[in-house]
């Protein structure tokens, strides 16, 4: 039987989820394995059968167990690591990320005009609930989605063009608003912050309502520092690692203009 200290800071629940994740990391139940039944952990663990329930939500919501129903709780498979924030949509010679597209696929699920949610709606500088041109999608992989996202233009820029079209480019969407607008992007910010999904989001991720998700909002320049694009993307957050690799400038030469605190 596994000992849980009674007497430790840590509540029991906590303690049989770090053992729990201990025994995954070392091998002891592998990815896509059944663990034991609930009754079973309550006995290894000599706790109530509510603290082995309270310890394997916890992981289930960390993304470490998946619970299907009427079959039991297994060991999640790795997790999702999209190498990517939004600049991998452009790519390093403005063009598709070449193995981002082989393991993920794009999916058009609504075209048309929408009233701007307030986030959109501050991004360009308009009021909330103005009509936008938006196209919406969902990317999955092989066996389950992995993103639900939308990208929104101003009127004067999509209204009535292929962009309010329910059809899929041949090429990166930035490169065909820049056809069709004339507006080159030329820069871009990234958002990125965790929140509870929305209902419609826990559906199309299959996630419970109450698993955090990452939600990043995007917006593209012009030269002239106008929006072109507004775009939001949402992901499982226990699943979904965003890693980003980028160089670091050689010092400039010359003395630091703002050398900032001295820490010693």
């Amino acid at each position: 039987m596994e000992q849980i200290n009674p007497g430790a800071a840590e509540f029991p629940h906590r303690q049989i989820a770090e053992a729990i994740r201990s025994r995954i990391r070392a091998g002891h139940w592998a990815a896509g394995e059944r663990l034991p039944s609930i009754p079973a952990l309550a006995e290894m663990f000599g706790v109530a059968k509510q603290t082995v329930q309270r310890a394997v939500d916890q992981l289930r919501i960390e993304g470490v167990l998946i619970t299907k129903p009427g079959s039991g709780t297994y060991v999640r498979g790795t997790r999702r690591r999209l190498n990517r924030l939004s600049r991998g949509r452009y790519g390093a010679y403005r063009g598709y990320h070449s193995d981002l597209a082989a393991r993920y696929r794009q999916y058009l699920t609504e075209v048309g005009r929408s009233p701007a949610p307030p986030e959109v709606a501050d991004a360009f500088g308009v009021a909330d609930g103005t009509a936008l041109v938006v196209r919406r999608h969902v990317v999955r992989t092989q066996d389950a989605p992995v993103e639900v996202g939308a990208s929104w233009f101003r009127l004067d820029d999509a209204g009535g063009t292929g962009l309010e079209q329910e059809k899929a480019f041949g090429r990166p969407l930035y490169q065909e608003v820049e056809e069709i607008t004339g507006r080159r992007y030329a820069s871009a910010s990234d958002h990125i912050g965790a929140r509870q999904p929305t209902r419609a989001e826990a559906e199309i991720l299959a996630i419970r309502p109450d698993t955090p998700v990452l939600h990043l909002l995007h917006v593209a320049y012009d030269e002239h520092r106008k929006p072109i694009e507004v775009a939001q993307a949402t992901w499982p957050g226990p699943m979904t690692t965003l890693t980003e690799r980028y160089d670091i400038p050689a010092p400039a030469p010359g003395p630091d203009p703002d050398p900032g605190p001295v820490l010693g």
